[in-house]
């Protein structure tokens, strides 16, 4: 059975009397602490619900992240998803439901929080400190390897800059030494709420090979975001919340899947646009017209008979185009939120 552990200032702390040194197997469920051999999901909540007073932050929230996965978090501000993550980490307790991780109970949190690492609402330090200090002190605090540190910085793009203060480190810095800290225990489950907030392009993609060096690794990473450009291109799964409740658990791909594809029609004369529209509507598709395009929600299957009655009807396409939905045009049409 895993030890116990306590968790503090955003970022999961282990007890150092309750772990064995070095973060040593302990043999749990089907495996180990930190092995590859388990047949649980990473996550499970059903009906997990969090109330305050007749508020509902989330309401009967039930997913499942496979394990050895990228599995985004979405939905707009406000939808619950730091409520839900706190009570996946112990942070706070549910009103009701249930919900297990790494395949323990969340009532029993000391059975998984050690090979959970985890950062939300940004990282904390000691801002007198450089971040291979700060790091030095977690890792001690822990009980896990000191030698792990500077490998830590490294991966995370800071190898150079363990040595500075992290008062002198920018927001984007302070990310990513907030990422290194969660890979401490060597976690079989990591959680990152908002991991790119304050990183630049060159600094959003190294966090994006991270993750999946992780997960490649047989690391889950359960991260929330709201670059879901990002999400789109190393999540395999997704758990989409509005207002509390989830609206879509499952593959990406399911998720897209769902969505019809956009015709994009351009006549070769700008003068024929009203009747590509009129063709579309009299069809029974809905059409939109931007920059000199005629953009009709019909599915890819669409594209030879629209462009045969373009002909009859005398027009001429200089193209037509099936374009799929994208991961943030689907999140808009279905929470609807305002782009």
């Amino acid at each position: 059975m895993c030890p116990g552990a306590t968790p503090s200032q955003g970022l999961l702390r282990v007890n150092p009397a309750d772990i064995p040194r070095g973060g040593g197997d302990v043999s749990w469920g089907k495996g180990t602490c930190y092995g590859q051999d388990m047949d649980f999901p990473a996550i499970s909540v059903s009906d997990l619900t969090k109330n305050y007073g007749n508020r509902s932050a989330v309401s009967h929230a039930t997913f499942e992240v496979p394990m050895g996965t990228v599995c985004g978090f979405v939905g707009p501000n406000g939808s619950g998803k730091t409520t839900t993550i706190r009570m996946i980490l112990s942070l706070i307790s549910p009103s009701s439901g249930t919900g297990t991780v790494l395949g323990h109970s969340i009532t029993h949190p000391e059975k998984y929080l050690p090979a959970v690492g985890a950062m939300i609402e940004g990282p904390a330090f000691y801002p007198a400190l450089s971040g291979r200090e700060n790091l030095n002190v977690l890792a001690t605090l822990g009980g896990f390897p000191i030698s792990r540190v500077q490998g830590l910085l490294e991966q995370v793009g800071l190898g150079e800059r363990g040595g500075s203060k992290f008062k002198t480190y920018s927001l984007g810095m302070k990310q990513r030494l907030g990422i290194a800290a969660a890979l401490l225990p060597n976690p079989k489950l990591l959680i990152l709420d908002e991991p790119t907030n304050g990183l630049d392009p060159s600094g959003i993609q190294e966090v994006r090979e991270l993750i999946l060096a992780l997960a490649k690794s047989g690391t889950t990473v359960f991260v929330s975001s709201h670059l879901l450009s990002e999400l789109e291109m190393i999540a395999e799964y997704i758990v989409m919340l509005r207002l509390g409740k989830v609206i879509f658990a499952g593959k990406t791909a399911t998720l897209l899947g769902r969505q019809a594809a956009i015709l994009v029609a351009r006549p070769e004369y700008s003068v024929d646009l009203g009747k590509i529209v009129e063709i579309a509507k009299n069809h029974g598709h809905d059409v939109t017209v931007e920059a000199g395009e005629a953009r009709i929600i019909s599915g890819a299957d669409w594209a030879a008979q629209l462009n045969r009655l373009a002909f009859e009807a005398g027009v001429t396409l200089a193209s037509l185009t099936a374009v799929s939905p994208t991961l943030e045009e689907t999140f808009f049409e279905m929470t609807g939120d305002s782009q």
